[in-house]
């Protein structure tokens, strides 16, 4: 065994064909077509091309190539010099693509999605020697993205360099397959790593995101990390394929409703660029979003020419939130809930006191606006539809409950705008009645009208009102039975001149009676719910939310929320 064991090292060293464990970068994925439809001037079929990137022939017999739903089965036995690219593609298409350059053909060829995939080649032990997650933003060009273009690697020694490393392709045939990429050019990087943001995989694992690949080293090195809070790091984890997540392994589980600081040293790209010392991020364990939680704070619906709409949001409680848990909707003529659509499909939190902004363009939202920090951006294939004169704009939970909802109207602007084009409705009040017209105003022409992702111009800071109001009992069962057949809602308020409007709204976020409106107040009082809705109608049983906003002329104003239960018996 001994003998045979130095052979075989001894053949690894003095072979000028590698057969042995390959280094990341070794093989990289060069040029690829993922949208050959229409065709420019190159076959219609998928392809990828790969480039030894290393100084010795490698033989790609028993590599695959990969997507994220699958990979292909194993290459054949193919010889690939140093500083040479093969096309790798359906045995269908091989005939097509030899006339470009040496081609090999593999069953179960992965399906390249047009709008975005992750990509990655692997070695005959499993492990992934380049990886790549891209989009149609890669193309740069709007015409290209339609179809009919590669997408080429620039520098081919920048193999991490992700997006900015990439360009549709500017050869007339619409790319180079098996040939020296038109876009071949050499570009400097000496830019760190930068720390994105977190989320926890679990009750006692923080996931850190960063910008592009890391060295898995320095990525895996335990004292490269602190945490606040007590926290120890126990180990740490480079994620493949793309090494751009770390998994920090935690010596006890994470507290609800609480905010860590995350803390990375001396940690470097694949490049050997090192991050900026003492960068830091939020992390903590996400939290449900139930109604009022997270608010939309900030509404464009009406654009100017070439511009899309926004929907900002405003978390305004103390947990923190997951948006991959939500959605976006509105109504549609029925007013039914329609047009649903999912937020993110990653983890993305949203820490207490922060706004984020949902845009199809954030490139053209930037371009419109000021966006102050565009890592508060969420990119979204569609949003949906806001009409330009009247519409809904709904906020959905995992369950399908409504967290929000504003009924807007272009008559909510300021009346002396002659053109609301372009002119963003923000909300005065995060603490205010999301229907309440009062509540909302014109974004100021001094802010360019609209703030995306930060404190809206027309932010009002209302004084909390020392008040309280209590439900009593928290579950009443009206059938007359002269035993809890109404629901008493006390309040007591310290000075005279406060108006209240409340609205009982059900479980699933929908407004069943309008039971104050413009109330005045004394100093003390109470009302009775009799458990029917707007038409005096019965309700079902269930959870229902008593919503009660009081203000006064002087701009103090403050809302409350109790829950009370309808135990009507079912006969």
């Amino acid at each position: 065994m001994k003998i045979t064991l130095s052979l075989l090292l001894c053949s690894c060293m003095l072979t000028p064909v590698c057969l042995c464990a390959q280094q990341r970068f070794d093989v990289i994925i060069h040029e690829f077509m993922a949208d050959p439809s229409p065709a420019i001037g190159l076959p219609g079929s998928e392809w990828i091309e790969l480039k030894n990137n290393s100084g010795t022939a490698i033989n790609l017999q028993q590599w695959r190539i990969a997507d994220a739903t699958g990979q292909s089965n194993p290459l054949p036995a193919y010889l690939l010099q140093p500083d040479s690219m093969v096309i790798v593609c359906t045995g269908s298409a091989v005939a097509a693509l030899s006339v470009f350059g040496s081609t090999i053909a593999v069953s179960n060829f992965p399906t390249l999605d047009n709008e975005s995939d992750l990509l990655s080649v692997k070695a005959p032990n499993g492990m992934t020697v380049h990886a790549l997650q891209y989009n149609s933003s890669w193309y740069r060009n709007e015409v290209k993205r339609e179809g009919g273009w590669s997408l080429e690697m620039m520098d081919s020694h920048l193999p991490c360099g992700g997006q900015q490393n990439w360009k549709a392709s500017d050869h007339p045939a619409g790319g180079t397959p098996g040939r020296k990429n038109s876009t071949d050019t050499t570009r400097t990087d000496l830019t760190g790593p930068q720390l994105l943001r977190s989320f926890s995989a679990d009750s006692s694992t923080i996931v850190l995101l960063f910008d592009e690949p890391l060295d898995s080293l320095s990525g895996a090195t335990v004292s490269n990390y602190s945490i606040d809070n007590g926290l120890q790091v126990l180990q740490a984890i480079t994620v493949p394929p793309l090494f751009t997540q770390v998994q920090l392994k935690l010596n006890t589980h994470l507290q609800w409703n609480t905010i860590y600081q995350v803390q990375v040293n001396n940690t470097h790209d694949c490049k050997g660029n090192a991050i900026r010392n003492g960068s830091t991020v939020k992390a903590g364990r996400a939290g449900e979003a139930l109604w009022s939680d997270i608010v939309i704070n900030e509404l464009l619906f009406n654009p100017r020419s070439g511009g899309e709409d926004y929907i900002e949001c405003y978390n305004r409680s103390h947990k923190v939130l997951d948006l991959s848990g939500l959605s976006l909707a509105n109504r549609n003529s029925n007013r039914a809930i329609s047009n649903i659509k999912a937020i993110s499909n990653t983890p993305f939190y949203i820490y207490p006191g922060e706004y984020v902004v949902f845009a199809s363009n954030p490139a053209q939202l930037a371009l419109d606006y000021f966006v102050q920090a565009p890592d508060r951006v969420i990119s979204m294939t569609t949003l949906p539809s806001l009409p330009d004169e009247e519409g809904y704009a709904l906020l959905l939970n995992t369950a399908g409950v409504i967290v929000d909802e504003v009924p807007y109207s272009e008559k909510w602007h300021f009346k002396l705008i002659d053109n609301p084009e372009g002119v963003a409705l923000e909300r005065i009040s995060p603490e205010g009645f999301s229907p309440d017209q009062g509540n909302w105003h014109s974004a100021a022409s001094t802010a360019g009208y609209g703030t995306p992702g930060y404190k809206n111009s027309q932010y009002l800071s209302v004084h909390a009102v020392p008040a309280t109001i209590a439900v009593q009992p928290a579950v009443f069962s009206p059938d007359n039975d002269g035993r809890d057949d109404v629901a008493a809602i006390q309040y007591s308020v310290t000075a005279p001149g406060y108006i209240a409007n409340m609205v009982i709204y059900d479980a699933g976020g929908r407004p069943v009676r309008y039971l104050v409106r413009n109330g005045l107040l004394g100093l003390s009082g109470q009302w009775t719910w009799d458990g029917l809705d707007e038409k005096k109608n019965k309700l079902p049983v269930g959870r229902y939310i008593v919503f009660t906003e009081i203000f006064n002329l002087e701009g103090k104003k403050q809302s409350f929320k109790n829950v009370i239960v309808l135990a009507r018996p079912l006969h």
